[in-house]
């Protein structure tokens, strides 16, 4: 039996993945007039699109240049938090942190929040800029959204 690399592994858990989130795509209930796109296409479509690639990733041969011998020694005398796998899971917890302060804060003030401080923290150092951009990215993306299509997001501690 043949060992399974690592490409193969997350293939299986992105697969457990796909199979659960279509499980409960099937749950959706129909809308009760017949029409020809109803709301579980979407999520059906996307489960079956992330079994097929996860199917894809676990066939994939790996190449010996994804495959790095030793740990680059540049990349060792950084710093912790700037090491590339560390940047993953700063990421990863500032997106969690996003979503947790998303309804008492509001969207605006924490998509700001994350849009200046993950620039920030990847080495973009125009701050002025940074913020300038961040806020109105974030106004236009939130004017769009509650205005124009009417949906609604949380407005937190800002009376917008």
């Amino acid at each position: 039996m043949t060992r399974l690399n690592s490409n193969q592994v997350i293939a299986l858990l992105l697969a457990l993945l796909a199979v659960g989130y279509l499980a409960m795509a099937w749950q959706i209930p129909s809308f009760p007039l017949p029409r020809p796109i109803d709301s579980d296409l979407f999520p059906k479509v996307l489960g079956f699109t992330l079994l097929g690639l996860s199917v894809l990733l676990f066939l994939e041969k790996p190449k010996a240049q994804d495959v790095p011998e030793a740990l680059d020694p540049e990349e060792q005398q950084q710093p912790l938090l700037l090491r590339p796998w560390s940047r993953v899971v700063v990421t990863a917890i500032s997106l969690a942190v996003y979503a947790v302060l998303l309804v008492p804060v509001g969207f605006v003030l924490t998509s700001v929040g994350l849009v200046f401080g993950l620039a920030a923290y990847y080495g973009y150092r125009r701050h002025w800029i940074n913020l300038a951009t961040a806020v109105g990215v974030v106004l236009a993306l939130y004017l769009t959204m509650t205005r124009v299509m009417g949906v609604y997001l949380p407005t937190g501690v800002l009376p917008i």
